[in-house]
C-alpha cells in the first residue's frame, strides 16, 4: 500500500499506483480530490505529452501545483491516464 501525505494528512492511498520515473501515479479514484484545486499551470513532457496540475488545500495550507496528472498522455504513456503523482513535499511512502 502506497500513501500520499502532505501537511500531516492523508491525500492518497493505493495498492494499485503505477511508476513511471521514479513517482508513483495513483489512480484517481484512490485520490481524495477534496484536498485539490485546479491550478493553470501546464507543462510538457516530450514523451508523455502535457500535463495539468493541482494545488493541494490541506490543514489549513496550500502546496501550489503540487500534483500533476497527463489528461491525454501520448501513446507510450497511457499508463498513467487517470492517474495523478504528487512532489513538492508530499510524503510518499509504502505503508
Amino acid at each position: 500500500m502506497i500513501i500520499a501525505r502532505w501537511n500531516g494528512i492523508e491525500i492518497a492511498k493505493s495498492d494499485r499506483t503505477v511508476i513511471v520515473e521514479g513517482n508513483h501515479y495513483f489512480p484517481k479514484e484512490d485520490v481524495d480530490r477534496g484536498f485539490l484545486e485546479e491550478s493553470t499551470k501546464h507543462t510538457t513532457c516530450p514523451w508523455k505529452g502535457v500535463a495539468s496540475y493541482y494545488t493541494i488545500a490541506a490543514g489549513g495550507r496550500k502546496n501550489p501545483d503540487a500534483a500533476w496528472y497527463y489528461p491525454e498522455p501520448k501513446a507510450e504513456a497511457t499508463m498513467i491516464k487517470d492517474r495523478i503523482a504528487f512532489w513538492k513535499g508530499v510524503e510518499v511512502t509504502e505503508a
